[in-house]
């Protein structure tokens, strides 16, 4: 059968009815997890697979459509063609190929798929939902694009087109780096489009916007000026640094002429944009550990001149002490002499000084018995999470919600440090703030991360200073849930977790939570 595009619609959407969770395809060798999104242009669809044959998840890029239509079919072949080029491609931002099929070599008409690209799964999180809570600092967005920015550059050195221009082909990785994640790049990509969805990535962590016609994906598109063109992100976000924003919008002309048309151009205004974000928070958290310092040291001499004013009013009032006993003493002794009886009188009359209050039995020290731990009631509302940091950049605020969203299969993690804390920072948190103060008996803490050591410490508020926030109790974490006794002088509506040392080593440190639940104290 064949005629326009259009006329093929109905057929595509019957083959890819078909395509549900569950379903085994290639003869039975993979198995359909999640759908993740679709590129209409190929067509293709994104899921999330099991490869039954190796028990291991994978990425499956479903090329469906009508197989009797010579020109979807043609498109499709152009599509595997250039899958299979990339079979020898390795590069950490792109998922590793692992294997092509087609009619005929994997693959029954009968299933009413044109081809499958495999590739590894991606663990971490969908480019859209990394953003979904707002755009991200001008720094992480260039520590993130960077990978993918170095893996467009390597691929076109080779003569390859990786297809970068769709958000629902891009993961963010569980150490935070942006992957090509579905690679199949449609037929007529070519490396300018690789360099408008570099430029495009960019945006879309810069501003939350889509800036390209296709693969809006519910997403909220960019604003255009009187000429069509994009507006540039600063104009959204006006504290983002000029050449990140010139270079957004620089990569996403389609003509020679004003745009970017390599991803090393684009590679190195991100390295310059990361560096430089870092040493500016180098900067702060130095300026903030010298003001420290300073009040600390002003504080030492606060503390001393009150310690010799102490010291000076005890010795006035020990000497004061030592003057009185004196004139006492004497006088005592006058008294004596005249109140003597002669001794044939009788017995002399001996007199009782008394010395003084009676100790007390059981004196001699202020220490309380320990307190029994309360008993665990149920969880107590939580109204709000924030990150709580002193010092340096903030710890990926845009996911700090996921603690309480009661899914354990989604999470928060802290940046990965190359040294353990205290060197980069004195540590970070998480602020629970609850819907009314509440005595607390423990706190659950799901986390993969097995050696994370926290305290919990109660707040007066939650942008309370870490020096008056109280320690209520504390615990190293190990791999899934972890119980921490917490032993509260009464209630309090606001909780750090705060994290003192971090899981990892070898440069690699990092912690992950999934899930916190507070309960109360019967």
């Amino acid at each position: 059968m064949t005629g326009t595009p259009s006329e093929h619609k109905a057929p595509r959407r019957e083959a890819a009815g078909a395509l549900l969770p569950g379903a085994a395809i290639a003869g039975g060798r993979y198995r359909l997890l999640t759908r993740i999104g679709s590129d209409d242009r190929v067509p293709a669809q994104f899921w999330r697979g099991k490869d039954n044959s190796l028990g291991r998840d994978v990425a499956l890029t479903l090329l469906v459509g009508d197989p009797r239509d010579p020109n979807s079919a043609a498109r499709a072949r152009r599509t595997l063609e250039r899958s299979m080029r990339q079979a020898g491609f390795s590069h950490p931002g792109v998922a590793r190929l692992i294997d092509v099929l087609w009619q005929g070599n994997g693959l029954d008409p009968a299933e009413g798929l044109y081809g499958i690209v495999v590739a590894e799964w991606t663990q971490g999180t969908d480019l859209i939902d990394l953003v979904a809570e707002g755009p991200l600092p001008a720094g992480t967005a260039s520590k993130l694009l960077e990978p993918l920015a170095g893996a467009v550059e390597a691929a076109h050195h080779n003569g390859l087109v990786l297809g970068t221009d769709h958000p629902m082909r891009l993961r963010v990785t569980a150490d935070g780096k942006l992957r090509l994640a579905f690679p199949g790049p449609f037929p007529e990509a070519d490396a300018r489009q690789d360099v408008r969805g570099l430029g495009a990535a960019l945006y879309l962590l810069l501003t939350g916007r889509w800036a390209l016609p296709e693969g809006t994906n519910g997403l909220p598109t960019a604003p255009t000026g009187p000429d069509g063109t994009v507006v540039s992100p600063r104009t959204l976000r006006p504290t983002l640094p000029h050449e990140i924003s010139t270079v957004a919008v620089r990569s996403l002309v389609e003509t020679s002429i004003g745009g970017l048309r390599t991803g090393a151009a684009i590679l190195r205004v991100l390295e310059q944009t990361a560096a430089d974000e870092a040493e500016a928070a180098a900067i702060k958290a130095e300026d903030e550990r010298l003001a420290a310092e300073q009040a600390e040291s002003a504080d030492e001499i606060a503390k001393t001149k009150r310690g010799r004013k102490r010291k000076l009013a005890l010795s006035f009032t020990a000497l004061a002490a030592a003057t009185v006993g004196v004139f006492a003493w004497l006088a005592f002794q006058v008294v004596g002499m005249f109140q003597q009886q002669p001794s044939h009188s009788g017995p002399t009359v001996a007199f009782s000084q008394s010395p003084g209050a009676n100790p007390q039995p059981g004196g001699g020290g202020n220490a309380q018995p320990p307190v029994n731990p309360p008993k665990a009631g149920g969880p107590a509302a939580v109204a709000s999470v924030s990150v709580y940091n002193v010092s340096g950049e903030p710890d990926n605020v845009n996911r700090i919600k996921r603690v309480i969203d009661g899914d354990p299969r989604s999470s928060w993690k802290t940046l990965t440090y190359r040294q353990p804390f205290p060197a980069p920072k004195p540590g970070v948190g998480v602020m629970v703030t609850f819907d009314e103060a509440v005595k607390l008996a423990k706190v659950v803490v799901d986390s993969p991360s097995d050696g994370t050591t926290v305290e919990v410490r109660s707040a007066t508020s939650d942008d309370a200073s870490l020096e008056d926030t109280k320690v209520i109790g504390s615990g190293t974490l190990a791999s899934g849930d972890t119980e921490i006794q917490l032993n509260p002088e009464g209630s309090t509506k606001y909780v750090l977790l705060w994290i003192t040392g971090l899981a990892g080593s070898e440069g690699r440190n990092v912690s992950e939570l999934s899930e916190l639940t507070f309960l109360r104290a019967e």
